[in-house]
């Protein structure tokens, strides 16, 4: 791998990574790049790097996620860094000031990056206004979870080499999804033509603003399309009922051999976990060797977080302090 001096911020300026939506171009490919970098690496002997020797990353999970939250500490061990877990039980916080005073206290123990999971939308920008390192959002509401873009975006590229001129069909419960939202913003700002899939009550008001093409037909939404993202029903954020029964949801959104025979011969398919089988989709097609991406995702995370991790706190030698 190269110096990291030499690829530290080719172009990736900004303090925090609150989401995808108003980064350029460049500055994802930079990303991508070196999370390639890192997963070509990691696929040898998973050398540990020194670069954030003496630099505390700390995991603030007001949400459970094994897996985002293994990843983010197994790509911050990697880089030698130092890392700090807390889970928070949602039951007990109050919002506006007991989150601030969270911010207060993690501020006291000067952590260079914040790794924040929250179940309300904009709660991890408000905190990245009250500490003084760097914060990546790992999920914030129906908002944006911006490394799970990132992954699946490396995925597909290792892939097809590209994302560029790809037709991408993103299927199943977009209102809830922020890992929808993410991808929406880094695929068509990446030149992708993206369409989503929903029901009438989970697809959002408006979301052909973004650059989309909607559809209500799963069947005509997969028509010729190159990856198909399917999507977990987030039930925990429903409050009523967005779909008659699971039996339903599954003949019309599931995907089956059936619907995935409207896309291209050789269309990837992907799912960014947990999964649901019988519900999202059918096993015979999630454990498609030649055709799913699955377990792929999940490999591709810790090399994308470790790029993260990277291009937030490299440039300095010592550990990120206050700006202003």
């Amino acid at each position: 791998m190269q110096d990291f001096e030499a690829i530290a911020r080719p172009g990736y300026a900004h303090r925090h990574l609150l989401g995808i939506e108003g980064l350029t171009p460049a500055e994802i490919e930079t990303l991508l790049d070196l999370a390639a970098d890192y997963a070509a690496q990691d696929a040898g002997a998973h050398q540990r790097s020194p670069l954030l020797s003496g630099h505390t990353v700390i995991n603030l999970f007001f949400e459970t996620s094994t897996r985002t939250r293994t990843s983010f500490e197994l790509a911050a061990k990697r880089l030698s860094a130092d890392v700090i877990n807390m889970s928070v039980t949602w039951s007990s916080i109050k919002k506006g000031e007991t989150l601030l005073d969270t911010a207060m206290t993690l501020n006291a123990m000067h952590p260079d990056v914040l790794i924040v999971r929250h179940p309300e939308s904009g709660a991890v920008k408000l905190l990245s206004e009250k500490v003084n390192g760097a914060v990546i959002n790992a999920g914030d509401g129906s908002h944006e979870h911006p490394t799970q873009a990132l992954l699946d975006a490396l995925t597909i590229r290792r892939r097809r080499g590209r994302l560029a001129g790809l037709t991408v069909a993103i299927c199943g419960d977009i209102l809830h999804s922020r890992v929808a939202r993410s991808n929406i913003h880094l695929l068509t700002t990446m030149g992708a033509r993206v369409r989503v899939i929903a029901p009438p009550t989970l697809m959002p008001g408006g979301i052909e603003r973004l650059g989309v093409e909607s559809f209500m037909d799963m069947r005509e939404g997969l028509r010729d399309c190159d990856i198909v993202m399917m999507l977990r029903l987030q039930t925990e954020r429903m409050q009523g009922s967005y779909v008659p029964s699971i039996r339903e949801y599954f003949r019309f959104y599931g995907l089956d051999r059936e619907k995935l025979a409207m896309a291209k011969p050789d269309a990837l398919i992907m799912h960014p976990g947990p999964m649901n089988r019988g519900v999202e989709i059918d096993s015979s097609v999630a454990d498609d060797i030649d055709r799913s991406l699955i377990q792929e995702q999940v490999e591709m995370g810790v090399a994308v977080r470790m790029a993260c991790l990277h291009a937030l706190v490299a440039g300095t030698r010592t550990p990120v302090r206050a700006e202003g």
